[in-house]
């Protein structure tokens, strides 16, 4: 698609929201637009950079990922400190998150992204990610139903850092476990390695910027998997296949509301079209990217993993960005958690990855 066209289109969306919804939702298309720009255009990949540093000892997508921590944590941690309307992305230590995060781990390096990292490069038109883009919001919507289930097996009440000590404290133990994890980096790469590069530095700071003017003006962190379930929730709502009073967490009063009404009042659905859309803009000047054909073997291991990487995000309370990114930088014990199971879980994603040839 050409650029003028495309801004022809996004515009056109733009003043339909701010005419028929409402101007708050019209300024999250921007910031989404912007997102999917800077992961697009930085290239940006939470799972590749991951692999990088798996499978070549690589530092710099996971050193750039850290960069982007420190930035919105930086903003984040203070305004919820300030504006009790706010709210942190917090989610409970669980069986259903350690659960979750260690498959999401594994099955994001078979399907190639993560939550932004398929919308983007949905996007972008690759087509594995656009294949898996239905079956990951069809998992996310089976997750969700399911959650209630899963958190019975166990869990304790969400711990948020600033709750517990204060902004001060959270933003102290924050940067401490960031430099903690830039160590075990340095163990893990050894010495000699080149840390950063310029995309991954700008790529982060546009981030950290676009997500805490999602906090501001969404109240909420910025989030991209409960979206895609919302998406599949609606049509199976809409074909008489799913009552959501009859489930646990789709009767809950926000989710209900959420279902019942237009898509274009959730602000994760408007900032995921923002990132298609931008993730769209950079590939009509930079071209389709290319990508190797996949055999019949890959197509049906990547599409099962797509789906898996949906269902496993419901149970893990989001994905690399949810859970990483928002929930650290918003002071949640849970995002912690959830790094070093999705590193686990990558360690054998990526072998699995190499055995079928990707």
């Amino acid at each position: 698609m050409k650029r003028v066209p495309l801004a022809a289109l996004l515009a056109a969306f733009f003043v339909f929201l701010v005419l028929a919804v409402s101007v708050r939702q019209a300024a999250l298309l921007l910031v989404g637009v912007g997102m999917g720009m800077a992961l697009a255009g930085a290239r940006f990949g939470f799972t590749t950079g991951w692999r990088q540093l798996i499978e070549h000892r690589d530092p710099q997508g996971v050193t750039g990922q850290v960069l982007l921590l420190a930035l919105a944590s930086l903003a984040a941690l203070p305004l919820l400190g300030q504006f009790s309307e706010l709210h942190a992305a917090l989610g409970p230590p669980s069986v259903s998150l350690l659960v979750g995060a260690f498959v999401f781990g594994l099955t994001m390096q078979i399907a190639d992204g993560c939550g932004s990292g398929t919308l983007y490069k949905a996007g972008m038109g690759v087509p594995l990610n656009m294949g898996i883009l239905p079956l990951f919001a069809l998992g996310s919507f089976l997750g969700s139903v399911h959650l209630d289930r899963w958190l019975a097996l166990g869990q304790i009440e969400p711990v948020g850092f600033s709750t517990a000590l204060g902004t001060a404290g959270a933003l102290a133990l924050t940067f401490g476990l960031l430099a903690l994890t830039l160590l075990l980096v340095r163990a893990w790469v050894g010495p000699g390695r080149q840390w950063l590069v310029r995309r991954w530095v700008w790529g982060a700071v546009a981030l950290a910027v676009l997500a805490t003017l999602n906090l501001l003006l969404a109240g909420q962190p910025w989030g991209v998997v409960y979206g895609f379930g919302l998406w599949a929730g609606k049509v199976s709502t809409a074909l008489g296949l799913f009552d959501p009073a009859s489930n646990a967490f789709w009767s809950q009063p926000g989710n209900s509301q959420r279902i019942a009404q237009t898509v274009l009042m959730d602000v994760t659905t408007i900032t995921n079209i923002g990132i298609l859309g931008g993730a769209l803009w950079i590939s009509a000047k930079a071209g389709a990217q290319p990508t190797k054909p996949l055999d019949r073997q890959q197509w049906v291991v990547g599409l099962i993993a797509g789906f898996l990487l949906g269902y496993s995000s419901r149970l893990a309370f989001g994905c690399n960005v949810g859970a990483m990114v928002s929930g650290i930088s918003t002071g949640s014990l849970h995002g912690w958690l959830w790094v070093p199971l999705a590193f686990a879980g990558s360690l054998i994603g990526v072998r699995v990855r190499r055995h079928y040839r990707y």
